[in-house]
């Protein structure tokens, strides 16, 4: 096998290609990059209150009563959250110490303790023990190299590693604006199936799952949605009337922000087992 046809390497190379052209970027206002907290926390919230999805069901499927789960890039909590109700623990790692504090606030009165550790995974990972649950939600399309990552978070289990990740890209809705505004063309890859292949040169034990779930309707206001999205094009604000009408001509509802999404969000649960 050559480097081109490794599926690690390809993974690697194909993250590269959504990076922002320094010319665009160099123009930009603000960073396109900036979290939009509250869609988080909204979700969390959402998730916990009325659990769904695959990947909650096969975390709490392999959970024993009282046991420890690890989430690894938990944002708000959205994929631990709702374990809480049969774990007896909780560690909670992210870069976004601010979105840690409403995990614990969203956590609080319940029986589970919850630990918070700030840093980026795996490098904080010899800070982190063992749990009988890891899972990681929404991270992969950020981790140029997976080997290490995905080492990590099996050598942390003690039963099962549940990820989700959406089918394509995150920011794969965009490209039509991309092209509109900057004809840029952007990539398609890599997908959830480019993944699968790069982690099970790693672990062949890999199981995959795609499937959709209903969309939570938590994308924040209209004006929050055309702001979030003029920004991640690097525009300034003074285009946001421009953005706003071809948000609507590709389908998006003021009355529904996310509408143009669709009813329903495609994701994959990849999950292994320990033993």
């Amino acid at each position: 096998m050559t480097m081109a046809d490794d599926p690690l390497t390809r993974w690697r190379a194909g993250l590269a290609t959504w990076a922002i052209p320094e010319r665009i970027l160099a123009r930009a206002p603000a960073s396109p990059w900036t979290t939009e907290r509250a869609i988080f926390i909204q979700r969390a919230a959402s998730q916990k209150a009325t659990p769904r999805g695959s990947s909650y069901d096969r975390a709490r499927e392999a959970l024993p009563p009282g046991g420890s789960v690890l989430d690894v890039g938990a944002g708000a909590g959205t994929a631990s959250l709702p374990l809480l109700d049969r774990a007896g623990s909780l560690v909670a790692v992210d870069q976004d110490e601010q979105l840690l504090r409403e995990l614990t606030a969203l956590a609080a009165g319940g029986h589970a303790t919850v630990d918070t550790i700030v840093g980026s995974w795996p490098a904080v990972a010899n800070r982190v023990g063992g749990a009988d649950i890891v899972v990681c939600n929404h991270v992969l399309y950020n981790v140029p190299d997976l080997g290490p990552f995905i080492d990590a978070l099996h050598e942390h289990a003690r039963r099962r590693v549940v990820i989700e990740i959406t089918a394509r890209h995150p920011t794969a809705r965009l490209n039509p604006l991309w092209k509109r505004f900057h004809d840029l063309d952007r990539p398609t890859r890599p997908t959830w199936e480019d993944a699968v292949a790069a982690i099970r040169t790693i672990r062949n034990d890999v199981r995959a799952m795609p499937h959709e779930i209903e969309a939570d309707g938590n994308a924040g206001t209209w004006d929050e949605h055309v702001a979030f999205t003029c920004r991640r094009l690097c525009l300034p604000r003074e285009r946001l009337h421009e953005v706003a009408t071809a948000l609507i001509e590709m389908g998006a509802s003021p009355d529904e922000p996310s509408s143009w999404m669709g009813p329903n969000r495609e994701v994959v649960t990849i999950w292994w087992d320990r033993a």
